[in-house]
């Protein structure tokens, strides 16, 4: 990794960390979030991956205009780190631990994989 990814890379962490603190506060069953990048190809390799609890609560923020609220809401903390992601919310993609137990055995490295090769393919 190039000195330039690692800054990079620090300021996403930085900027998805307080996003997630906020979340936690706002959203009920939203659990944590992550993400995936290739700085090789950044900004279009960049996934961030938010997780809820069950389906159930998934199901309300997705169901409803407030989906559109949470994806802003991490889109203005990447902006005010000054990382700029064309379609970013493009980029958002929703998941759950209940469906990560029922489909990897809770194993979120096979899971997170397979997203990424997926977006890849």
């Amino acid at each position: 990794m190039r000195k330039s990814d690692k800054k990079l890379e620090k300021s996403i962490v930085s900027a998805l960390t307080d996003a997630c603190e906020e979340d936690l506060k706002t959203y009920e069953g939203f659990q944590w979030l992550t993400h995936i990048v290739n700085f090789h190809s950044f900004p279009d390799s960049l996934s961030i991956i938010c997780v809820f609890d069950t389906q159930e609560n998934l199901i309300k923020i997705t169901g409803n205009n407030t989906v559109n609220e949470f994806k802003a809401a991490i889109e203005n903390r990447l902006l005010s780190g000054n990382i700029k992601v064309r379609d970013i919310k493009r980029r958002i993609v929703f998941d759950t631990e209940e469906a990560c137990e029922n489909e990897h055995d809770g194993n979120w490295n096979k899971r997170l994989d397979g997203l990424q090769n997926a977006r890849h393919a």
